[in-house]
């Protein structure tokens, strides 16, 4: 098996998007396949193009096969750090949960491209236990920032003179993060806000996830039923004023650039206080829509909020598969007392 498994990586290992055989044909056999430190990754479904992926010297790409041939390669290799996976709109969710279950027995992180008309049902049918990286329509830039925060511990290394864009844009993205955590747990009375963990994901919530943070179980569906007349109410005024609110800010956008007002986290932030307050269901392409930014941008942003304990996972009680974001408890009520303070 060890012998087969040499062939399979000298056979199948790209350079530069080229293959490298084994009679040494191809650039630089000793730098791209003795690389000691480099995370093995194995591609599904991308047909041999990966802008940014194929061209990192810390990953080794040991082979880019169609779906219906990735369990089988799975189960063949010895080592594999990394999938990468480029799921195709006109293939039904369904056909990929065999990948699923192999990458989850194996205990590798995935790295995930999706549209984002088919990504609600493809989030429902990952295992819980599987860290994922979600892309939709991502740069090459992206697909870099995926790389570097899917590869495991013993690959990575503090080497400041390499420093590239990717890494400043994930520092300012924690930046932010903290500075409104901050905020809002001074706007809840919290003096103390618990502070934020941003490396690998060794741990994870009370339930085992090692991606983010799960709620107790609830009804969305009888939410509207629970509430008094005052309550809903006051719950319905305050949800116009947060759409009015949202609606102004996309209004500048039709008269200066976009990327001047980008501010992801806020928002989201918006969007799930007002459906809240509706006692409606966002699903995860949805916020993405309202983040006003690329989905693979907010996708992020959604992982490290929900990381933050400030966004909640929920499963569809009426389909398991299918999954919602919600605010926590805490970020509720610091939305609550930033409107009362606004209306004072």
């Amino acid at each position: 098996m060890a012998e087969q498994e040499q062939k399979n990586l000298l056979s199948d290992t790209q350079a530069g998007g080229r293959a490298v055989t084994m009679d040494g044909r191809g650039p630089d056999l000793a730098g791209d396949i003795m690389r000691a430190g480099a995370a093995t990754v194995l591609v599904v479904g991308a047909n041999g193009s990966l802008a940014g992926v194929s061209d990192a010297e810390d990953v080794r790409i040991v082979g880019d096969v169609p779906l219906d041939m990735a369990a089988e390669r799975i189960e063949q290799m010895v080592r594999l750090d990394m999938v990468w996976l480029v799921a195709r709109s006109d293939v039904t969710a369904g056909r990929y949960t065999q990948l699923y279950a192999m990458v989850a027995a194996r205990n590798c992180p995935l790295i995930c491209e999706a549209d984002l008309t088919v990504l609600d049902s493809h989030m429902g049918r990952v295992p819980d236990d599987i860290a994922v990286q979600w892309l939709v329509q991502p740069e090459a830039v992206d697909r870099r920032m995926a790389l570097i925060a899917a590869q495991p511990v013993r690959h990575m290394a503090v080497r400041d003179a390499a420093r590239d864009e990717a890494m400043d844009r994930i520092d300012r993205l924690q930046d932010e993060v903290a500075r409104i955590s901050r905020l809002l747990g001074q706007l809840a009375g919290d003096a103390a806000p618990r502070p934020l963990d941003y490396g690998w994901p060794e741990h994870g919530g009370s339930d085992g996830r090692r991606d983010g943070v799960r709620a107790q179980s609830r009804s969305f569906y009888a939410m509207g039923r629970s509430m008094g007349g005052d309550d809903a109410a006051r719950d319905r005024d305050w949800a116009k004023r947060v759409r009015r609110l949202i609606r102004q800010r996309r209004t500048r956008e039709r008269f200066f650039p976009a990327d001047l007002f980008a501010d992801p986290a806020w928002d989201m932030l918006l969007d799930l206080f007002a459906a809240r307050l509706e006692r409606q269901v966002v699903s995860v392409s949805s916020l993405c829509i309202a983040s006003a930014v690329p989905a693979t941008t907010a996708l992020r942003w959604i992982k490290t909020l929900t990381d933050a304990g400030l966004f909640l996972r929920e499963a569809d009680e009426r389909d398991g598969r299918r999954i919602f974001i919600a605010m926590s408890d805490q970020a509720y009520s610091a939305m609550e007392r930033y409107f009362e303070a606004l209306a004072e």
